[in-house]
Order: structure tokens, then sequence, then C-alpha cells
């Protein structure tokens, strides 16, 4: 029996441990509506994440006009970002300056790393789990998350949220600035939620109602560097 035992603890201890890696890994690798459950953190007032003294902005495809003509020509055809941007937009030119500084990045795999931490992130909050949201979160953004919760557990009131479906996740927008890159994903998510008092009693949102919540999130990371996790540096409520 004791020997049971054991072998089921390390299973699921080992189980627990891979879906946490599997959740960083991804998203460090390439990760009526109703109110969002945040509050906006506006991304003008966000700051990025450090970056090297000196570093120069990576330049978009074409954007030397000096540069010689048989230059231009060598340079590989625009990449096909087919279901994530069309050919010669904005976001298709930010993609291609993340990818001139780590080839490697995927942008699918970006957007399946951001879904899952965009249901890991709702339900931390939720739960008041802060130690889930310092590893996924900014800084600031943790901070702004963190005084929600202290001032919910003052008033004990406790959030129950039920993660229904996460329907869309789709890059909106992508800038490149001193190798530092922002990628802006809106989000289209269905939760049941529902805040309730000291008492039981709730007082917003719905035990049992099916709510559809538009969140844009904004993730950053400086590129060229080891750490691979991008964090959430800017949340606003979607149309």
């Amino acid at each position: 029996m004791q020997d049971s035992f054991d072998l089921t603890t390390l299973i699921f201890l080992a189980l627990a441990v891979f879906v946490i890696w599997r959740l960083r890994s991804v998203l460090g690798q390439k990760t009526g509506a109703e109110r969002s459950p945040f509050k906006p953190v506006d991304r003008s007032r966000t700051e990025p994440p450090a970056r090297a003294e000196g570093d120069n902005v990576v330049r978009l495809p074409g954007a030397d006009r000096a540069q010689p003509q048989a230059d231009r020509a060598a340079k590989p055809e625009a990449r096909d970002w087919r279901g994530i941007a069309e050919p010669g937009s904005a976001i298709a030119n930010g993609l291609e300056a993340v990818v001139q500084v780590e080839p490697g990045f995927d942008p699918r795999g970006f957007v399946e790393g951001a879904k899952s931490a965009y249901e890991a992130i709702v339900i931390a909050f939720a739960k008041g789990d802060r130690k889930t949201l310092r590893s996924l979160l900014s800084r600031e953004v943790c901070e702004g998350f963190e005084r929600e919760i202290d001032a919910r557990e003052a008033r004990r009131d406790v959030v129950e949220t039920t993660f229904v479906s996460l329907d869309k996740a789709e890059i909106v927008a992508v800038d490149v600035k001193n190798r530092v890159a922002q990628v802006t994903v809106h989000f289209l998510s269905h939760l049941i939620t529902a805040t309730r008092n000291a008492s039981g009693q709730v007082i917003d949102g719905s035990a049992e109602a099916v709510v559809e919540v538009p969140d844009v999130w904004t993730f950053a990371r400086t590129l060229g560097t080891r750490d691979p996790n991008w964090q959430l540096v800017a949340t606003e409520a979607g149309a």
C-alpha cells in the first residue's frame, strides 16, 4: 500500500511540473459583452522590460531607402504569415522585425502560448494566486492586480470564475524598438464569474450566466536574451 501511494504521488507531482513547464515554455518559445475582470493598465504608461543602453531600433524591411538596389534585391521574399497577418501590413512588418532578431520565432506558437497564459492569468486572478501572477506579469501590471486582490480580501469578497471557452486570440499589433518586442493580442472568451460578499451573496456578476468578455493584452520581451518568457505588460477592455 505504501509503495502504491508513493508511486501515485510521484506521478501527480510529475504531471503538475510538466503542465507548468509546458505553459511557460510554449509562450517563451514563440506565449452583450460583459466588462473584463481586469482594470485596464494603459500601455502608454507601461515601461517595457529593461533594455541595453545604446541599442538601435530594429529596422523594418525596406525601411532603409538609401540601401543599394543590389542589396535590396538579395533580400528574401516576405514570409507567409497566412492566418496571422496580411502581406505588407503593419503586423506582418512587425513580425518580420522580430524574426530578424530571432529567426526561430513562431507567431502561431506564440498565439497558442498566449491563449494558455490568458486562461492561467484569469484563473489565478480569481483565486488570488499571486505566485502565478508574478511569473507571468510585468512588475507594474502585477502590482495593479495585487492591489485589486488585497482590496477584495480586505472586504472578504470571493470571486468565483469558471472558464467556459476561449473563442478568439488574434495578434492585432506588433512593435519592435530597441530590441524590445511588444505583441498585442485581442482575446474573446466566455466566462461564468460572480463576486460574493462575506455573507455569500452575489454582489457582482452571476453564478450561472455565461458572459462574453473581450480583452486586449500586450505581451513584451527583450529579444536576443536567454530568458524566453514573455510577460503581460498592459491590458485593455476590448470591443
